[in-house]
Formats: C-alpha cells, structure tokens, sequence
C-alpha cells in the first residue's frame, strides 16, 4: 500500500489518466507473473516510469520466512531455497514476517554478475552454499524488476532475465559448482523506440507488449495538468485522496490471484486461441500460451471462473501485436487490421453479425464510467 512515511512519494497508479493497455497489462502481470512481463513501449513523458512505480507501490505486502535472503513463501515449501530447506530439515520452524513488494530497478550498466549473483569457488568448496552473493534476482524474487531503456541493456543480459523470469529460477554454474534459488518476478520493461530497439528474439520474450502515444484529447491532457499540479503542490493530500482507490485495486488484484486455480477452460476456448494464433501465422507456441494465461487473469480480475470471448480478445490485443511477422521492408501492421480479424474469429456470432462486428469501435480493454470515482472498470 501507499506509505506516507517514505522518503520518495509516489503517485498513485489509480490516478493516471488515460493509457487504459498499459495500465490494464500491468494489472494482469501483477495477477499472474507468469505471463512472461510487459515491454511498454512509447515516446517520453507518457507515464511509463510513474506507472511502473505506481503498481509497486500498490502491490500488498507479502509474507515470508525471516531471514530468508530470498523471501521464500512459508506456506509453498515447493518454492523454497535451498537453505530454507535445509534448515527446515534440521527441524527448524520457518517464522514468518511480513514485508513490502520488492521493487528493482535495474540499472543499463548492470553486468551479467550483478544480475545473477556470483559464486566464491573458494568459500563454496570449503564452506558450502552460503559462499553465494546474491544478485538483482534474488532481490526482486516475488516481486517487480523493472528496466527503464531496456533496449539499452546488453542483449546477453536481457537473455538472461528472460530466461529466468520464463524458469522461475535462477541457476549460477561457476568451475563445477551450481547454485539455485526461486526468482519468480513480475518483469517490466520501457524503451522509447526512437532511441533504437530490442532484436526481435528478444521482444517476443515478452509476454505482453504495449505501445502507448501522448494522449491528444484536450479535456485528458486538462486532467493529466491538474492531478499532477494537485500532486506536486500537496503530495500527501493527493496520496490519501486516492488512498481507498488503491485498497479497491489491490484487492480486487489479490481476490483475482487466489481465484486462479478455480478457473475452468473448455476446449472452445482452446480452439478460439489456437485459431487466432494461426490465422496470423505465429511461430512457435509462446504466443498461444500467453494468451491463455492473460485471458485467464482477465476472467479472474472480472470475478469469472470460466472464459468468456472478451476475454480471449482482450489478452489477443495484448499478446499479438509484437509477434506479428514482419519482412525487413514491410510496411508496419495497422492494429485495426488486427482487431477487426481478432473479431472475426473469436465471436461465435460473427457469421450473422459479421458487419455489426466490425463497425463496433468502442476499446474492449476499458470502458470510462462517469460514476466510477477511481477512474475506470475494466469490463468482462
């Protein structure tokens, strides 16, 4: 939750205005991490950081064993470290603390040993595991890793992180020895594509991708002047105005993750995603598996235990648009080509309402509610 008492004040993330793709990824990503992350990508000054921040800052606390460099969770000893199991063993009961979301942000200097931690062969041999230095993934295990200009970053190192955030752990192999530790993570990354971009491997690491432009709308761009000058001028007036929206959101994020085992997918649903996949001639498989995750915390966020078509929709909107094969000189996709075939394909009445289909513009992803004090609803 918001903590007035910190030295950095954040602004809340139910006060952003406008950006509904991006806030509503990071939202599903929050639910499930293993979605595979969010690459936002957009031009400067369009809330990227300040919404990153934002979501950690509203995550709730977690609990975890005390003294667990990890922050293993006492209640899934399946997740545990090495250490929490060994201690475990040896008859030791795991007390639990409660600590805050951890939030990283990992710097465009960060070299491959500072992000997976390091080994002292020396000390390994002669003292055991503890000889491990922990890196920037155990830091954020549980948590939120955050890459501002993440195509700065070395292309190795992203691997890396990608590979990691894809495993759920993170393994140092150093001269024979081998060390792991659980590094389960919500992944985010920003990048303005005008300072170049990320190898298409690479992009398509990512489960989720948004591209978000500076809002043009004049009565938006009035309210985005006004809640930041309100901001600037009373920080903490502003936080505890919007202080009952963020207990709203983040509850409704943890009720929406302790339904995640209750939800129930029929082969329809199967059928309607795989056949999106491949009228678009996806490779490989990642894509299909990252609809169905997102889907499934779409359905969950909007109090649904099964998957209903919008669903389906929303998480293809999001999955699809940076898997999309493009040739060196093609022209770049038009996402309303995207949405209208999207359409065409997932809706079982698009044979007899075909037309009426895809005349409807409204955005799938949020509807604005006048009488919704905390700014949107997501719709179901």
């Amino acid at each position: 939750m918001i903590n007035l008492n910190t030295e950095r004040l954040i602004y809340p993330f139910t006060a952003i205005v406008g950006q509904e793709e991006m806030v509503l990824a990071l939202i599903l990503n929050a639910i499930n991490p293993r979605i595979g992350g969010v690459l936002i990508q957009g031009e400067r000054g369009t809330a990227k950081s300040t919404a990153v921040r934002a979501l950690a800052a509203l995550l709730p606390k977690i609990q975890v064993i005390r003294d667990c460099r990890f922050g293993c969770h006492p209640r899934i000893p399946s997740t545990w470290c090495s250490e929490c199991h060994q201690r475990f063993i040896a008859g030791e009961k795991p007390e639990t603390i409660e600590k805050a979301t951890p939030f990283v942000n990992l710097p465009i200097s960060a070299t491959e040993d500072r992000v997976v931690g390091t080994l002292d062969i020396e000390k390994a041999i002669r003292f055991g595991l503890r000889a491990f230095e922990a890196g920037v993934l155990a830091e954020a295990n549980r948590g939120l890793l955050y890459i501002d200009e993440v195509n700065l970053l070395d292309d190795h190192v992203v691997d890396v992180l990608l590979d990691t955030a894809a495993m759920g752990v993170n393994i140092i192999e150093r001269e024979g020895i081998s060390f792991s530790h659980p590094a389960r993570f919500m992944l985010v990354g920003t990048m303005n594509p005008e300072e170049g971009t990320l190898r298409p491997q690479l992009i398509d690491r990512f489960g989720l991708s948004v591209s978000i432009k500076s809002i043009t709308d004049l009565k938006r761009r009035i309210l985005i002047l006004k809640r930041v000058l309100d901001f600037e001028n009373d920080p903490y007036r502003f936080i505890k105005t919007w202080e009952n929206c963020e207990k709203t959101l983040s509850n409704r994020i943890v009720q929406a993750q302790n339904m995640l085992p209750r939800i129930k997918i029929t082969h329809e649903n199967l059928e309607m995603i795989a056949e999106v996949t491949s009228q678009f001639k996806i490779e490989g498989h990642r894509a299909d598996l990252v609809i169905q995750k997102t889907a499934i915390a779409h359905a969950v966020f909007n109090n649904r235990t099964h998957l209903e078509p919008s669903d389906i929709h929303v998480a293809a909107q999001l999955a699809l648009p940076h898997r999309l094969k493009r040739k060196p000189f093609d022209q770049p996709f038009e996402l309303p080509v995207l949405e209208d075939t999207v359409k065409t394909i997932i809706y079982p009445e698009r044979a007899a309402k075909l037309q009426e289909i895809l005349n409807d513009k409204r955005d799938p992803l949020t509807i604005q509610d006048p009488h919704n004090e905390c700014g949107f609803y997501i719709v179901g």
